[in-house]
């Protein structure tokens, strides 16, 4: 199960604001089953190196659908508890770089966790989760927004000032009422429950895929 908790970051530490390669206007397209393989077993090489201290792989060819620059999560469980989970919103780096930097990071870097041990490698489970550029929602009013958001498809970002949080779409799954859904990610920025009524909104969409262990 994912976790309502996954943490955005970049060099600096805040949402990344660049630019990505992929179409603003492009829904996310299911990828090979050849390279989310690839992508996975980069993140579980990723994750091992990590820990155990040694260099992080550099692949020579990496599949031509992970070139252009994407945003990505990588969650962390570990007997079906979140264990870590960082990535970038947008896309700052290929998507292979992407997953390589968030496996590392989602294992040592996570605030919220001491960092995995190598004794905990073999019951961690890797999920990526690959995501298209954030659009900006328009909306007159609270009612408005409650019924342009569509749950189990949008990934929503709220800003309010120097609040800010995200929600993958797979946290529908756990929160699928439109306003426990919002009035948590309100919470998790760091506002009222009703921060979301005044907040600015993002939505993008993602493909998951995760390993089976």
């Amino acid at each position: 199960m994912l976790s309502l908790n996954c943490q955005a970051s970049d060099s600096s530490g805040k949402s990344p604001s660049h630019g990505s390669d992929i179409s603003n206007n492009a829904d996310p397209k299911d990828l090979p089953a050849d390279v989310k393989t690839f992508l996975l077993t980069l993140a579980r090489q990723s994750l091992e190196a990590g820990v155990k201290g040694q260099p992080l792989p550099n692949p020579e060819n990496p599949p031509e659908s992970t070139k252009p620059k994407q945003g990505c999560f990588v969650t962390l469980t570990k007997d079906g508890q979140l264990r870590g989970c960082i990535g970038y919103i947008e896309g700052i780096k290929p998507l292979y770089e992407a997953v390589i930097d968030n496996a590392r990071n989602a294992a040592l870097s996570d605030p919220r966790f001491p960092a995995v041990t190598p004794d905990e490698l073999p019951a961690i489970t890797i999920e990526i989760s690959a995501l298209t550029p954030p659009r900006p929602l328009e909306y007159k009013d609270p009612q408005d927004l409650l019924n342009k958001i569509k749950p189990g498809e949008d990934g929503v970002i709220l800003q309010n000032g120097y609040h800010q949080s995200t929600y993958l779409p797979q946290v529908w799954e756990q929160l699928p009422n439109k306003l426990r859904f919002l009035e948590n990610l309100s919470m998790k920025g760091g506002m009222e429950p009703d921060g979301w009524k005044t907040a600015s909104v993002k939505t993008y969409h993602a493909i998951h895929f995760q390993e089976h262990r």
